[in-house]
């Protein structure tokens, strides 16, 4: 009997994930990518010997890692070696002198007794919530491939659904345990990142607070790029072949059957196939009409998570004031939400995320530099002109500067902006999204598009798109569920 054989439409995590998973159940397989290069949105650029984690830079939920390394009896520490960052990050707040977020609870639990009366004891109740949250996401919900609406809603999901709010929104949530203003921020602010606001987000994402204030804040020595080398190194050991160069120009089937992916470089036929590129695209351009799941209007009608204004920046000079994680909230942070959700334009009062990885790590800048990262989470599908990129770079240095008291325009020695254009045109992100469709209570588990497609046998689907969700260690166990049902479809076990 043949060896199964699967084509892996892009080289981001998720299509890294479940290439060696299948390998090592004796497929071949193939990955092909557009660019030149693997990581999908956690690509690597270099530039005058500072390099730049293009995407994702924040290392949350080690054990997703470590339980995916384990599967072939390796250790992340075979691969890259991770440092606790302390402080975790800094928060620049609008109205109030910044804070550090360290690793000693107890120092974040006197924080927010400064915030308010008993918030050191509140603020343990809510991490004792979010703990049991997390732990019961982790090992009854977050590992398993939905494929009806009465798998999902089950007795364990009623019972557990209570307890987790998951009809609640985060925001309403956290205001049940704390009125200032920034203690609500520290404990929402990760939600944007999973592409949502905290009006909109279920309550169930405070697991995010265990995440970084419990579980710690680490960061991967060379960056999130060395975890990318792990896993294509893992890859390649098992004998996974790469095709870079290669963009997918459609998917072709016959008699409801995975047949063939046509390629800019030829034709991929295979047993299976699995997308992790944008699924929308793969949907509307990539198949025909009758092989599509879902219409050109259902993905019209998604909440579609926001896209980023990002710079990489080199700076000739260190900047002493600026931890390797800070961020910035306005006081009116709701506004910056409006313009995403609401009405969409670039907004005047921005919130911000800007990294310093060359405060823990010196191979990220020549000596004597600062390697900085700025991301402002924007609206996707805005206008985005290189003169209006150029205006709302030099307003937002201009308010960081002021804001951190320290000067960066002067010593810019690299530069480059990354945003909606750029997003469509590297990933075909649907209306230039960072991070595909948001958290909302509509958009979660279930009620995400699936794993498999719904006309085509052997097409599958993995990433942000799908269940888990948006966010590295979601993507890599939306691989880890799909690969396994792969595997279990053609027969076998993993």
């Amino acid at each position: 009997m043949k060896n199964r054989s699967a084509v892996i439409i892009g080289a981001g995590f998720g299509g890294l994930t479940a290439a060696s998973l299948l390998a090592l159940s004796g497929w071949e397989v193939t990955v092909i990518e557009k660019n030149s290069s693997p990581g999908g949105r956690a690509r690597v650029w270099k530039e005058k010997g500072f390099t730049f984690d293009m995407g994702p830079s924040w290392y949350l939920m080690g054990e997703v890692f470590d339980k995916y390394f384990a599967h072939f009896g390796k250790k992340t520490s075979d691969y890259y070696n991770l440092i606790r960052l302390d402080p975790y990050y800094q928060v620049f707040f609008e109205k109030h002198p910044s804070v550090t977020i360290t690793p000693r609870l107890s120092e974040t639990s006197s924080l927010f007794e400064s915030f308010e009366p008993g918030g050191g004891k509140k603020l343990g109740e809510y991490l004792a919530g979010a703990k049991y949250k997390y732990d019961v996401a982790l090992n009854e919900f977050l590992y398993v491939d939905y494929r009806s609406i009465f798998q999902f809603i089950n007795r364990r999901m009623i019972t557990e659904g209570l307890k987790l709010r998951i009809h609640n929104s985060l925001g309403r949530f956290v205001s049940r345990y704390f009125s200032d203003k920034r203690a609500q921020q520290i404990l929402e602010y990760a939600v944007v990142f999973l592409g949502n606001s905290p009006a909109n987000a279920p309550a169930l994402y405070s697991i995010m607070s265990h995440v970084d204030l419990s579980l710690g804040v680490f960061y991967p020595h060379g960056g999130i790029g060395s975890v990318v080398d792990a896993f294509v190194k893992l890859a390649e050991s098992l004998g996974v072949e790469f095709r870079y160069n290669t963009e997918a120009e459609k998917i072709v089937t016959h008699n409801g059957k995975f047949e063939k992916v046509v390629t800019n470089n030829g034709e991929y036929p295979a047993d299976s196939c699995l997308v992790n590129a944008d699924y929308a695209h793969a949907e509307t351009v990539l198949l025909s009409d009758n092989d599509r799941s879902f219409s050109s209007r259902y993905w019209n009608k998604r909440v579609v998570a926001p896209s980023m204004f990002i710079a990489y920046l080199g700076i000739d000079r260190k900047i002493g004031q600026l931890s390797h994680h800070n961020l910035y909230f306005a006081d009116d942070w709701d506004r910056h939400f409006d313009t995403i959700f609401k009405k969409p334009s670039w907004p005047d009062n921005p919130c911000y995320y800007l990294s310093a990885p060359s405060r823990t790590d010196a191979s990220v800048a020549p000596e004597g530099c600062e390697n900085l990262f700025l991301l402002v989470p924007i609206a996707p599908g805005l206008p985005d002109t290189p003169e209006i990129r150029e205006e709302y770079f030099n307003k937002t240095i201009a308010h960081i500067e002021k804001t951190a008291g320290i000067n960066i325009h002067d010593g810019i020695v690299v530069k480059r902006i990354y945003s909606i254009n750029d997003f469509s045109d590297d990933y075909h992100a649907l209306k230039g999204s960072a991070l595909g469709i948001a958290h909302t209570i509509g958009q979660t588990a279930i009620f995400r598009p699936p794993h498999r497609s719904k006309k085509i046998k052997g097409l599958y689907y993995t990433g942000q798109f799908t269940h888990p969700g948006v966010g590295v260690p979601m993507t890599v166990i939306s691989s880890e569920v799909i690969a396994k049902e792969m595997i279990k479809d053609a027969g076998g076990t993993i």
